[in-house]
């Protein structure tokens, strides 16, 4: 499986499926009958890694059937079913089809943007759970793919989301989707969705939002949940009016940093964090210098940044790219930043009190994270369950912590 949380919901569902058929199933490549590469589109290097995964797959077993999917192999379908071992090709819609087509052959793409009905994921042994509860998006950024590949927002059913969260049993439930602020269901939209999910007992973290969908609303029924992660991924992706425009973006660097101001005036210790696409075709040095400033500005915990990837077949295609080296130049600042950024978070929590889900025991420590995101070291082994922290200070790449 390459790329976003979604992607890795769906391959779940697809292990549960076969698994459910009789079929022994691993999310490991090793030696198989048949391998499904679940890909990815975002950027060139996405794409890349997507086609060397199938050569990958190959050198396990020679003589297996390679069944590729996802949205690499809707945006080039016969590019991958060219490749050497391919039996069978399909997109990124409907993957759950596939358990009915394993033993066919050629290109079979849907045009259909339709909410399947996805079998039960396997069961993972993991305190977190990614749950997906939208596919697709209408927003057509400039820069962006994906809503050719993935079509149109459809959303799941609150009552599927519970069966599934009520299966899974997790510490942690993901709230995920390609465009999650877009959740709508029968006229029933997240700030609905969030009210459904407030007799749940696990802890709540939200995936990636749009800044348009944070409103008093939304933020009062995150409230009342049992337990929430104050934890906001909102994506910027510019921090200059002028980029926002030409990006197709619908907000202003003013109304972003006033509802991240809106955010912290509900959950005062929230990390929010966000993603900036360094070098846009119509970025100018002075763009970038506004967006190094609102980072600034906001406080992030953290960044996701990366240089754009010109995306053939979108807006953003037609307009001349950046050299690569003022790309290269921008991204080492704007990491500058995201190290200072982030090591000013993690300070600020020192000496707090948090709830900590733990994920996996190494080297002597069970390692988990806050609800605000803070990755934290607790030594010995601690229990699958929150766990009420005392952070004591910096350690490693998070912060080291006692069970209280």
């Amino acid at each position: 499986t390459l790329g976003c949380k979604v992607n890795s919901c769906e391959s779940s569902y697809l292990l549960g499926g076969l698994a459910s058929m009789g079929y022994e199933v691993s999310e490991e490549l090793g030696y198989a009958d048949i391998y499904i590469i679940n890909t990815c589109a975002v950027t060139a290097e996405a794409e890349k890694k997507s086609r060397q995964a199938i050569q990958r797959a190959r050198k396990f077993n020679p003589e297996a059937r390679i069944i590729v999917t996802g949205c690499a192999s809707q945006k080039s379908p016969e590019d991958f079913l060219a490749k050497n071992g391919v039996t069978l090709v399909t997109g990124a819609k409907s993957k759950e089809k596939i358990l009915g087509m394993l033993e066919e052959k050629g290109v079979q793409l849907t045009d259909k943007d339709e909410y399947g009905e996805e079998p039960l994921p396997i069961r993972a042994i993991r305190t977190r759970a990614f749950i997906k509860v939208q596919d697709g998006c209408d927003n057509f950024c400039s820069y962006c793919i994906i809503p050719y590949l993935r079509g149109r927002s459809r959303s799941r059913s609150i009552c599927d989301i519970l069966k599934e969260i009520e299966y899974l049993n997790p510490v942690e439930a993901v709230i995920t989707g390609i465009n999650l602020s877009a959740y709508n269901y029968e006229g029933k939209g997240l700030n609905q969705l969030i009210e459904g999910l407030s007799g749940v007992d696990c802890r709540i973290r939200l995936g990636s939002l749009e800044v348009n969908v944070i409103t008093e609303e939304l933020l009062i029924a995150l409230k009342n949940l049992k337990n929430f992660a104050p934890h906001f991924h909102l994506s910027l992706q510019s921090g200059s009016n002028e980029v926002l425009k030409s990006m197709n973006r619908h907000y202003t660097r003013e109304a972003f940093y006033e509802k991240c101001l809106l955010i912290r005036r509900y959950f005062p210790s929230a990390a929010i964090t966000t993603d900036i696409i360094v070098g846009y075709s119509t970025e100018s040095e002075e763009n970038f210098f506004e967006t190094c400033e609102l980072a600034r500005r906001v406080g992030f915990a953290d960044l996701h940044c990366f240089p754009y990837s010109r995306r053939e077949g979108t807006v953003g295609a037609k307009l001349k790219e950046l050299p690569a080296a003022v790309k290269d130049e921008r991204m080492k600042k704007l990491q500058q930043i995201k190290s200072e950024l982030r090591k000013n978070f993690i300070a600020k929590n020192v000496m707090t009190e948090a709830d900590f889900v733990p994920e996996e025991y190494e080297e002597g420590f069970t390692v988990g994270y806050t609800g605000n995101y803070v990755r934290a070291y607790v030594a010995g082994e601690c229990e699958a369950k929150i766990q009420k922290i005392r952070i004591t200070g910096e350690y490693l790449d998070g912060v080291k912590a006692e069970i209280i």
